[in-house]
């Protein structure tokens, strides 16, 4: 496993990956979203798998993972908190192919709807967190912080994309509304934050994925 990285060098290297050596960054998302789907698929999926994605990349690797386990048979629903219009790059182009398939998508934009919410969670086996990458910092914001609550009161177990919503990936400190995770799957190396005494107790079981970045780039960036 590779050192820990920073958010600033996580952010450097899919820069990095993009401009020299000419990465596409739908390539890396297609890459963290299908291994996200593979590590799913090998917990076991005994139901409908329940994908929360927000707006920025983070939503666009949780577009990827739903599409990759219709593919596989499975029964991902994707709900968003965003406009549709707010999404932007990769993520944008990744809502766009979604919404040609039979993936079903339920938009909230901007509200927190409990009742609705609840209904869709019903007879889930995963809950998903596709909400806030690791570029977030300090406490989520409404209606994102209502519904990580209502997410960590489910009894859905939860995987997180990259890292648990809420939690901070350099300091490792969680915000009041932190998803509380079984498992997480992160993307080239560790957060650095992770390593926190406390960091586990949101992380859960943490898979290090692999999505095609050279190690010698994470490395010439550490």
């Amino acid at each position: 496993m590779l050192p820990p990285l920073t958010r600033a060098q996580s952010r450097h290297v899919d820069r990095l990956a993009v401009e020299q050596y000419g990465f596409h960054g739908l390539v890396l998302m297609e890459n963290a979203g299908r291994g996200v789907a593979d590590i799913l698929c090998g917990l076991g999926i005994a139901g409908p798998v329940v994908i929360c994605c927000g707006k920025g990349n983070n939503a666009g690797d949780g577009f990827v993972v739903a599409r990759h386990l219709d593919l596989r048979g499975y029964q991902p629903r994707v709900l968003l908190w965003a406009v549709p219009d707010e999404l932007t790059g990769d993520a944008a182009a990744n809502y766009r192919i979604l919404e040609k398939t039979d993936v079903p998508i339920h938009i909230f934009g901007a509200a927190h709807d409990p009742e609705r919410l609840n209904k869709l969670l019903t007879g889930a086996a995963w809950i998903v967190d596709a909400l806030l990458g690791t570029g977030a910092r300090g406490e989520p914001r409404p209606p994102v912080d209502a519904v990580i609550d209502q997410l960590n009161a489910a009894t859905v177990p939860k995987l997180a994309i990259d890292l648990p919503s809420g939690l901070d990936c350099d300091t490792g400190r969680p915000a009041l509304h932190t998803i509380r995770a079984a498992e997480t799957c992160t993307f080239m190396a560790p957060k650095i934050g992770f390593s926190v005494p406390g960091a586990a107790d949101y992380l859960g079981r943490l898979h290090v994925l692999d999505i095609g970045v050279p190690a010698k780039l994470i490395e010439q960036v550490r």
